[in-house]
Parts: C-alpha cells; sequence; structure tokens
C-alpha cells in the first residue's frame, strides 16, 4: 500500500497532511492506543484538531481513500 498511499500524499499536498508512524517504535505506544491501532496496517484520517474522522483497517483502495477525502477537501 506504501507506494499508493505516498501518491495520494502527493496528490493532496497542501489539503491533506500525510504523518507516519512506526508501530514498533516506543515513543507512538501512546498515539497508537489513543487511535486503538491494533493492526496493519491502519489508516486515521483526523481533522485539525486531532478528531477521528474515518479509520481503515487492512488493504484499501485508493477509490476507497478518495471516496471519503472528497467529503473533507475541495
Amino acid at each position: 500500500m506504501a507506494p499508493m498511499v505516498h501518491g495520494l500524499e502527493a496528490k493532496y499536498y497542501g489539503k491533506i497532511k500525510f504523518t507516519y508512524l512506526d508501530a514498533g517504535d516506543s515513543r507512538t505506544q501512546g498515539f497508537q492506543r489513543a487511535l486503538g491501532f491494533a493492526y496493519q496496517p491502519e489508516v486515521y484520517l483526523l481533522d485539525g484538531n486531532g478528531k477521528l474522522l474515518k479509520k481503515w483497517v487492512g488493504f484499501t483502495s485508493q477509490e476507497d481513500f478518495e471516496a471519503v477525502f472528497s467529503q473533507y477537501v475541495e
């Protein structure tokens, strides 16, 4: 999924900020717990205040991501 997600990051540059967490990094454990992380891959869409808008678990297609993104960006 990484190449597809990086492509989406380029497409939505300046509209959606993409941040990547290393699930094995102990420094991100608190954030992972707060999001309810349990399985790789997981992708979260948060608003500017950190509120969870959408969570995807497992493989997700580009079309599925963009259908949700289109609800929040122009």
